[in-house]
């Protein structure tokens, strides 16, 4: 059974890049995609920093962008999810 986590994949790598520990946010980036089933190998993994939505306390959040290697569209549920803040 997958382990619950309370913050979304968007939360923790903007985290770890206010850290300093940017470093690791495409290994995380990596293991959700194996942890949806997806093989992470399949895709360029890149990260923009955007501002943050409203009523949120961030300033700014990392947006995670995913692009196949093979040409073909992410699917656009994969890219939500992925984003997703809460």
């Amino acid at each position: 059974m997958p382990k619950l986590n309370p913050f979304s994949l968007q939360m923790q790598v903007t985290r770890m890049f206010e850290q300093g520990q940017s470093f690791f946010a495409t290994t995380r980036v990596q293991d959700w995609l194996r942890e949806h089933n997806e093989d992470p190998n399949a895709y360029d993994i890149t990260f923009q920093r955007k501002p943050a939505p409203p009523g949120s306390h961030q300033v700014m959040v990392i947006e995670i962008g995913l692009q196949r290697r093979d040409g073909q569209p992410v699917d656009e549920w994969l890219q939500a999810e992925i984003n997703r803040w809460s």
